[in-house]
């Protein structure tokens, strides 16, 4: 063998060093390889993916518990001034700071946990979930109820790191697969906390029985649903302790890096290098260069964005549905309306959640094998036209008949169609996850996806029930204003969607653009 074909080895080489054989690594280095688009699917681990799904629950437990009562608790408050059509701005504020907290900081959150690890902000996030929970429920004034919405949003970084994690637990085989759980557990967190919510708030005056009867009831008349609701995070930090496993070896900075610099040290104070020396430093640099945390403008590709673009508005469109449905079951009739009591209200959100999941868990995995990604988020972002088109609908049917059997079926149908539409969620994680240039970028592409959604998702519900209060307060289009504008938003939604691949493979190649 010639002298320059010999591969690199301490016992041929004399003075010249050859580089590592390494694959070169960076921004533009696909996240799913060949590979993985050409075998099997890939069997999930299936301990930490459950483990990941109980940790989702903490979320729409938490945030969906307080739609039952958050109108009577803001009507009861002195910012109204008793005046029921202003309940909307300011039960839309509260819902509204969680998110907008939470914008502050996801990014940093995400961003960090590439660094020192995902576990360590998972765990701060659900410390800080249960404690502003406990919170929520103590505060008499509406200046507490918005710090404790605050709290939450600002020491809740989950929401991206979590999908990180099952982005590094996943390749493409399995991907739809792992992601289809997720709007499942999303669902039945928004069974139980609404029935949280709407059953064990009041307890003073609804449960009969000496416990009950306890002052601390009658001064604090929702800390029950939000100590119940609390249990779910507390429970999530202790699951997290015990049985999440870190996905990927972090290193941040301690002792490759100081091994790197001491060989360095060594090789230029020694006179004649080893070339062993020289080639574990060298791979000791590529390593660390590889393992480096990627900068926000690097993962600014034009993929990312549009799966982003998508994802936000997606996040909207979902927002202000969640906003404007409890306080159009709450709104008197007359104000259009259903005049629906806090438990009736957990109720309905209840079999929607309990609707919504076993369907997803069912069918999601099939309609997205028959379809792929894009149609099957365009076809279920069309149910949204029926969907906003029926509120008024259902509020003129009250008008007419009560809450007769007719109106019920009409509501009924409505909640039927929204569980088609919550399929699009499914596809908007695969993309924003396969949109990432990299793995060692995945942290940061969710923490981004996270930080836009919950910027936009601040926007939503204050935005949103600001336009149905004064829909019916200035008498807007009769009332019926908001839904206009909403149907004009699933039109935007679908035409952003409309920029999304075909196949996912076309963004598997790298990126173009």
């Amino acid at each position: 063998m010639a002298e320059n074909d010999r591969p690199f080895s301490p016992e041929n080489s004399s003075t010249r060093v050859a580089t590592p054989n390494l694959p070169e690594i960076n921004e533009e280095t696909p996240l799913l390889d060949d590979q993985a688009k050409k075998s099997d699917a890939t069997p999930l681990p299936k301990l930490q993916i459950a483990v990941l799904s109980f940790l989702q629950l903490s979320e729409p437990v938490t945030s969906q518990s307080i739609y039952p009562f958050i109108n009577e608790l803001v009507k009861s408050l002195d910012v109204t001034g008793g005046d029921e059509r202003k309940v909307g701005y300011y039960a839309g504020l509260v819902e509204s700071l969680f998110f907008a907290s939470e914008a502050l900081t996801v990014l940093y959150w995400s961003h960090l946990s590439d660094l020192i690890g995902r576990r360590p902000i998972v765990l701060m996030g659900f410390a800080g979930l249960s404690i502003s929970m406990i919170g929520f429920g103590l505060s008499r004034t509406f200046f507490w109820l918005i710090c404790s919405r605050c709290l939450a949003g600002l020491l809740n970084g989950n929401s991206g790191v979590i999908k990180s994690m099952i982005g590094e637990l996943t390749d493409y085989s399995n991907m739809a697969q792992a992601f289809a759980f997720m709007p499942v557990v999303w669902s039945v967190g928004a069974a139980i906390g609404p029935f949280i919510g709407g059953q064990l708030s009041r307890p003073y005056e609804r449960f009969p029985g000496t416990f009950w009867k306890l002052g601390v009831w009658e001064t604090y008349p929702y800390l029950l649903p939000c100590a119940v609701a609390a249990l779910f995070p507390a429970s999530a930090f202790i699951l997290t302790l015990i049985l999440l496993k870190e996905q990927t070896v972090r290193n941040p900075n301690p002792t490759r890096h100081g091994e790197s610099r001491s060989l360095s040290s060594n090789n230029k104070s020694t006179a004649t290098s080893s070339p062993q020396t020289e080639g574990q430093s060298s791979l000791l640099r590529v390593e660390d260069e590889s393992n480096a945390s990627p900068s926000i403008r690097s993962i600014l590709t034009r993929r990312v964005l549009v799966a982003i673009l998508n994802y936000a508005l997606l996040s909207f469109l979902d927002i202000a549905f969640l906003a404007v449905q409890p306080l159009f079951y709450a709104t008197s009739i007359s104000l259009g309306g259903l005049g629906l009591s806090p438990p009736t209200i957990g109720l309905c959100l209840g079999v929607y959640g309990l609707l919504m999941g076993s369907f997803q868990a069912l069918f999601f995995a099939k309609f997205h094998d028959w379809l792929g990604s894009k149609k099957l988020l365009m076809f279920a972002l069309s149910f949204n036209f029926p969907i906003f088109a029926l509120f008024p609908v259902i509020n003129l049917l009250a008008r007419w008949y009560g809450m007769s059997f007719v109106t019920w079926a009409t509501l009924g149908f409505q909640l039927f169609l929204c569980v088609f539409s919550d399929m699009s969620w499914g596809c908007a994680f695969i993309f924003v996850t396969i949109s990432a240039p990299n793995k060692r970028s995945l942290g940061a592409t969710n923490g981004l996806a996270a930080t836009v959604s919950a910027a936009v998702r601040a926007i939503g519900p204050v935005t949103t029930t600001s336009l149905f209060a004064a829909s019916i307060q200035h008498n807007l289009y009769h009332g019926m204003f908001v839904y206009g504008v909403l149907l004009f938003l699933v039109i935007v939604t679908l035409a952003a969607a409309s920029l999304l691949p075909a196949k996912e493979a076309e963004w598997e190649d790298g990126e173009s653009a």
